[in-house]
């Protein structure tokens, strides 16, 4: 296999690995509800108040961030993103490093 197909395959890969998780969490979310409401109400653990909602409401709004994160976050910064973001930085450090060597020589040549 070659390297640019091997680098498509392991970025699929890696996303699918993501869709599975947020799959995963989706279940849990539904499940965990259900037996939060079940504690709640049948089994009657502190009945006198509804805190399986705000646990439910609380759990929503990490599996909507979990989402965000799968559906838009992953899909901005992804590996191409990351090369990029190291290639400007290496380009700054070098020059940099370039003026760095400059003022060095120039320190060089004035003492002589």
């Amino acid at each position: 296999m070659e390297a640019d197909q091997h680098e498509l395959y392991e970025n699929a890969k890696s996303r699918v690995t993501q869709k599975k998780f947020l799959f995963y969490h989706l279940v849990l979310l539904l499940i965990g509800s259900v037996f939060l409401f079940v504690a709640n109400k049948w089994l009657s653990f502190y009945p006198e108040k509804d805190w399986w909602t705000w646990a439910v409401t609380i759990w929503v709004f990490i599996f909507i961030f979990h989402s965000i994160k799968f559906f838009i976050i992953n899909k901005f910064m992804d590996k191409n993103w990351e090369r990029h973001q190291i290639d400007k930085l290496i380009i700054q450090q070098t020059k940099k490093i370039e003026v760095l060597k400059i003022n060095q020589n120039k320190a060089k040549t004035s003492e002589e």
